[in-house]
């Protein structure tokens, strides 16, 4: 566990006054962006905090703004053996502010979406991430 095992840290749903803090921490994994390209992030943000099937979740810091966040996503499919609901759920943007890192936070927002994930039915979830991150994830989810 990282420095901050020894504290429960608190993830909720991202609401729209998070949106400037949801960009500026998708753009740290995101790279240089340009205007148009912040523009279209806080779009595609903006659009995705009012979606059925899509779920932001974040750790505030504790001073002001937000320490993580992470996204994930329901896609439906026809059902199929291995797959017998159709939903697959998709955890992508996982991102800590570079000054909170080491606290457990995205253990944290991968968690949360594991459980919305399960509240609403989804057998698989698949998460892409750096394989410098695989230790992380897998410590998280277990493979099959």
């Amino acid at each position: 566990m990282g420095q901050g095992s020894a504290r429960s840290w608190a993830v909720r749903q991202a609401v729209e006054l998070d949106l400037v803090e949801l960009v500026r921490l998708q753009a740290l994994r995101s790279g240089d962006l340009d205007g148009d390209e912040l523009d279209a992030l806080a779009v595609a943000l903006w659009e995705q905090l009012a979606a059925d099937d899509v779920r932001v979740l974040v750790v505030d810091a504790e001073e002001e703004g937000l320490a993580a966040c992470g996204i994930g996503a329901i896609d439906r499919r026809p059902p199929r053996p291995d797959l017998p609901g159709g939903r697959t759920g998709h955890v992508t943007g996982v991102v800590t502010d570079r000054g909170h890192r080491r606290h457990d936070h995205s253990l944290t927002v991968i968690g949360g979406l594991l459980a919305w994930f399960r509240d609403r039915d989804v057998s698989r979830v698949e998460l892409r991430a750096p394989v410098r991150s695989a230790p992380l994830h897998r410590a998280v989810i277990p493979s099959r």
